[in-house]
This record gives structure tokens, sequence and C-alpha cells, in this order.
């Protein structure tokens, strides 16, 4: 069976499993959302509910356009095509991510050493700087990134697009870049919505919250928590506290703590990053408080699913980082065959209604659907 095929099948079979919880709607991200149980229009205090997720993603938009670049790249020779795929930390959620882009070069006859993919150890900026100057060395046509620090690959973007590089932004987009035209990945805003609406029904439109994540810069980042704080307006639950971890899990854990010790009325953490979950989770069982501390993530590392299991944390939004690597993989390479202009002109009937987002989807990962969520994952070969 072709990836195409075996990617709806994927998406169809995801819903099926989850049809029976709740009925799922497209929604303008190209995700979709579920109606969540025991809410209404209101956002006033009421009782908290169970969640009810959403595992249907974007699969069936983005297999078609697969499709369309592989017929248009049929028959062309991509013997001079040599791409990459550089994200921002070295974490489960990118394994992900890994596994697609390897299986898109693999469909496209690319060989292992014309497509590189580099997770910075540690998460910092000077690795990911390095491997660009290697990769740049060894004749790098086209990459995706999820840049660390957008404002500073500003000036690097620019010229390798000069020099006729590709640059993809996935994960995070890079406005105010040469690469600002198209973005990969989940539309951030709506991510951060779906928490918020979350947030809202666990703790019955009441309390306080605290927000981690790996940076307060980052496009993705900025889109997610303005997302998340416009969910909960309107409703008795306040923000107190936005802390930065620096893309450090153990930083994230030890700032819980603290935010738990020296705020007792604090009800509710939401982690941004994917590492964050697992971290307020630890920290949220330390401080004894599992069954009073509302916990609210992005992403699905295979702790934050565990954790999501035992009810530690009560949901997660959840992106499809398979996604951007298959589907990066064949535009990076259609740019460099057919150009940027003829491979926008496939790309563009696929887009959001801004222009630029090409959406890998949002879902919603709870208790109630979590063995869906990992059927989709076994199917499409991640787990």
């Amino acid at each position: 069976m072709g990836t195409n095929k075996i990617r709806i099948t994927a998406a169809c079979a995801a819903a099926l499993l989850v049809a029976s919880a709740a009925a799922c709607s497209k929604n303008a991200s190209g995700g979709s959302s579920t109606p969540a149980a025991g809410t209404s229009g209101s956002s006033g205090s009421s009782a908290p509910a169970a969640l009810a997720g959403s595992v249907t993603f974007n699969q069936d938009n983005l297999a078609k356009l697969d499709a369309a670049l592989k017929s248009a790249l049929a028959g062309k020779d991509l013997s001079g095509v040599n791409i990459a795929m550089v994200v921002n930390v070295a974490a489960d959620y990118w394994k992900a991510g890994q596994v697609g882009f390897q299986k898109g070069c693999s469909d496209l006859g690319l060989s292992g050493s014309k497509c590189t993919y580099f997770a910075p150890p540690n998460g910092k900026l000077t690795e990911q700087n390095s491997e660009m100057e290697t990769l740049r060395s060894q004749g790098i046509t086209g990459y995706a990134i999820s840049a660390i620090d957008p404002t500073s690959a500003a000036g690097t973007i620019h010229t390798d697009v000069q020099h006729g590089i590709s640059v993809l932004a996935i994960d995070s987009p890079l406005p105010g870049t040469d690469a600002a035209s198209l973005y990969l990945g989940t539309p951030n805003y709506t991510a951060g919505q779906q928490a918020g609406e979350a947030m809202k029904q666990v703790l019955g439109g009441k309390g306080k919250v605290a927000v981690l994540v790996g940076s307060l810069t980052a496009a993705n980042a900025t889109q997610r928590i303005q997302g998340f704080e416009d969910a909960l307006k309107g409703s008795d639950i306040t923000v107190v506290q936005k802390v930065n971890d620096n893309l450090q899990a153990a930083t994230a854990t030890s700032d819980a703590e603290t935010i738990l010790a020296n705020n007792p009325d604090v009800n509710g953490l939401y982690g941004v990053y994917s590492y964050d979950g697992p971290a307020l989770a630890q920290a949220v069982q330390s401080a004894g408080k599992s069954s009073s501390v509302h916990i609210v993530s992005d992403d699905s590392d295979a702790q934050t699913l565990g954790f999501i299991k035992s009810g530690v944390i009560s949901g997660t939004v959840v992106q499809m980082p398979y996604q951007q690597g298959y589907t990066g993989a064949y535009i990076l390479a259609a740019e460099k065959v057919l150009g940027k202009d003829a491979t926008m002109a496939i790309i563009k009937p696929y887009l959001e209604s801004d222009g630029s987002t090409l959406s890998s989807g949002v879902g919603l990962v709870t208790s109630a659907d979590l063995s869906a969520y990992q059927a989709l994952e076994t199917q499409l070969g991640i787990s």
C-alpha cells in the first residue's frame, strides 16, 4: 500500500475509533474540534467535566498535496537535491518528525546522504548554528527548520535564500524573514485556544494558572500563549505567572515546584513545549497535588501519554510532526527541482485563509481517546 493511502487509512481509522465518543467537525486550521462534555457557550464557573478529545488531523489534505507534488516531480532528475530537517531540541516529540522526513525522502528516492535530520542535543542555539554551518559546507539545497531564536536567524536565512537555498519554517513561523511566505505546522494560536478551552473545563471556569514554556519569544510559544489567554477571557481563571524554562525539562520541573510551593492557590498548569507536560506532572506528583492541580499540556511525548493514562495530565493538545517531516521533504525537493514559484502554485490550494500556513492539524488527546491516538501513531510507523 502506498504512503498516501496509509495516511488516509490512518486518519479514517482514528476517526472511526473516536466516533462513538463525540461528533468531529473540521475547523479552520485543518484540525478538528469535538464538543466537550458538559460545556456550553458560557465561560462562567461550572462543575468540571471529563474532557472529550479529537485525534483527526489534516492527513487527507496533506496526502493530496503530497500526491500532487510527487506527480509534478515524476520523471524529473532529483540527483541535485540535498535537504535537511533541523529542529530545536532532541525531544521525543520530534521522533515522529524524523520518521516522517526519512519516509518522505525514501518515497522520493533520495539516499540517506542527501537527507539529513538534526536535533540539537541540549536545545542550544550554538548547536543549531554549528550544524547549519556544516550543512552549508556540504552543499545543502534546502532545509526545514524550527528556529531556536527566530530573530537571530533572520540574517542567516536571508543570506541562504540569496544563495539559492530553500528555507521552510516548520513548528514555528518565521515572520519578518525570507521564510515568512510558507509555514508548515500547527496553527499555534488555535492550539493555544484548545488548551485554554480544556483548562476552562477542567477547572470549572475558576482558578489560577501558571504557564511554563521553553521560550517567551519564539512565535510558536507567543501564539499559543495568546490563544490560551484569549480562551480564558470571560471566565474566572487568571494567569498568574509565565515562566521561561529555556528548553530544559529539569528547569521546568524546578520552576513548577517553586510555583506550587509559593502559590498554594494555583490549581492549573499549562505546559507549552513537548517536555513541559511530563516535567509539570513530576512536580505535581512530588508536591502531592495530583488531585488538586490540573495540567493541560502540548504534544505527545511517551511520558505525556503515560501521565494522560494515569490521570495526572488532564489533556494534551497534539500536533502531527510526522506530517511536517514528510510533506517538508516533498516541498524542499520540489523547490529545488521545479523552482519556488511552481512549487507554491501547487501548494496554494491547500493553504489556510492567511495564505501562508500549511496546517498539519490540531488535536486533543485525553484518557477517553488515548487508544485511538496510539493506533494512529502505530499505523504511521511512529510508535
